[in-house]
């Protein structure tokens, strides 16, 4: 798939770059979509929820009343679950909820949600900019050009982009990250998808050359 480099003015540089059929032209696998997105969302769980249960709290363990002959059910002490104040039952405890997911899982939910934003024409490419100092209302207009200011939008910078990022924080449906660090849900949150021209080579390097050679790529971001 070709697609055309347009500027930060958003008009046609007249050059065409070749997206990577191995990553923006895959089957897409709506499961190992779901499986990635379903991790990625318990991973982000704290799991620091706790509630005190019949042997935490603190009280006596006096017997309240004689075991037969009251009428009602039998009661130990105070603590009891069914007395105001007493323990919970099965209440929630300390727990992790991580899940692990599969290096080649991953890779082809990345892969299979970048191949539906390709189908859907969902996918720009510009030229590699900066600007001098944060400013908002500068990012803003570009995304005016290019129709998409009012939509989820993601940009992708091959490397760190301080005052771009910087200048997107305000902006409350635009997001950025750079190439290593883009994963299945924010591909699938976003609407469209805005690749600087360096990305793309960023991007098939982690999602080819790095898998298939089993190596590991750096991913350095500073955002402040």
């Amino acid at each position: 798939m070709n697609l055309k480099v347009i500027d930060i003015k958003g008009k046609d540089t007249g050059r065409k770059i070749s997206l990577p059929n191995k990553i923006f032209n895959v089957e897409p696998n709506n499961q190992a979509i779901y499986l990635d997105i379903k991790a990625q969302m318990a991973n982000k769980r704290q799991g620091t929820h706790k509630a005190k249960e019949r042997s935490e709290i603190t009280g006596s363990n006096r017997k309240i009343k004689k075991q037969k002959g009251t009428g009602s059910a039998r009661a130990g002490s105070i603590k009891n679950p069914i007395f105001r104040g007493g323990g919970t039952v099965f209440g929630p405890r300390v727990r992790d909820y991580s899940q692990k997911i599969n290096k080649k899982l991953k890779s082809i939910a990345r892969k299979s949600a970048l191949s539906i934003k390709a189908r859907s024409n969902s996918i720009f490419v510009v030229e590699e900019f900066s600007f001098d100092k944060p400013t908002t209302k500068g990012l803003n207009q570009f995304l005016k050009q290019l129709k998409i200011d009012t939509k989820n939008s993601l940009v992708i910078f091959a490397e760190e982009n301080k005052n771009v990022y910087l200048s997107s924080r305000n902006l409350k449906k635009t997001e950025t990250v750079i190439a290593c660090e883009l994963n299945t849900y924010l591909i699938s949150k976003a609407q469209n998808l805005v690749f600087f021209e360096n990305s793309i080579s960023k991007l098939e390097k982690i999602l080819i050359w790095a898998y298939e050679h089993n190596k590991k790529t750096n991913c350095l971001w500073k955002s402040n």
